[in-house]
């Protein structure tokens, strides 16, 4: 609401905000479980969000498929067992784009790391046992945050499996630390195979 015209509307006891479950449409408004009904001149209908991980694309690895569910994210962007494959996630508490800008440039390092090491091939591991039930967006408990639960990669332990959403340490971690790590493992262009190094996906149909 950029305005806050709505914030000043409740305030001043001219809006209503109700929970409940809507039974059916009348001519005068809408019918609600609870036996209310809300009377209205317009309505605008909208079900909620549903989560979509890649857009609707499917991942395999070495001809499996690959669940991102179970699995972490490495330093906001890697993924623990995909090889060369990376995304950009914001913050969900700050701007999105100051993690958004940040993530490039940590990419932007890797791709360096990599070309100057003659590597041809990343991959994150877990040497650790990191991984916790909750997914990395389990703070939040909006209804469809909490139906993507099963959609979701995992949060974990401790750096750099864990995602923290503080600009201080993210910064540290992605920009003012080196690349090298044992976590991730390299493997030189001229021991890849031709497919290593890219992950099979597809688009699925997006409902």
């Amino acid at each position: 609401m950029p305005d806050a015209d709505l914030f000043r509307s409740i305030r001043d006891g001219k809006t209503d905000v109700v929970t409940d479950h809507i039974e059916r449409f009348t001519e005068t408004g809408i019918a609600l479980k609870s036996g209310k009904e809300l009377k209205a001149d317009i309505i605008v209908t909208a079900t909620g969000l549903s989560l979509q991980m890649f857009g609707g694309m499917s991942l395999n690895v070495d001809g499996q498929p690959f669940n991102i569910a179970e699995k972490m994210a490495y330093k906001s962007v890697l993924f623990q067992d995909l090889p060369n494959f990376a995304w950009i996630f914001g913050y969900i508490n700050l701007s999105w784009t100051m993690k958004a800008d940040m993530s490039s440039q940590y990419l932007c390092r890797l791709f360096q790391y990599m070309n100057d090491k003659g590597l041809g091939v990343i991959t994150p591991r877990d040497h650790g046992n990191h991984r916790l039930d909750e997914n990395l967006l389990g703070q939040l408990t909006a209804g469809y945050i909490q139906r993507a639960e099963h959609l979701l990669p995992r949060q974990g332990k401790a750096k750099p499996w864990i995602v923290r959403n503080n600009y201080a340490e993210d910064k540290q971690m992605m920009l003012r630390t080196p690349i090298a790590d044992r976590a991730l493992e390299e493997v030189p262009k001229k021991l890849a195979a031709p497919n290593q190094g890219r992950p099979a996906g597809k688009l699925a149909d997006a409902a």
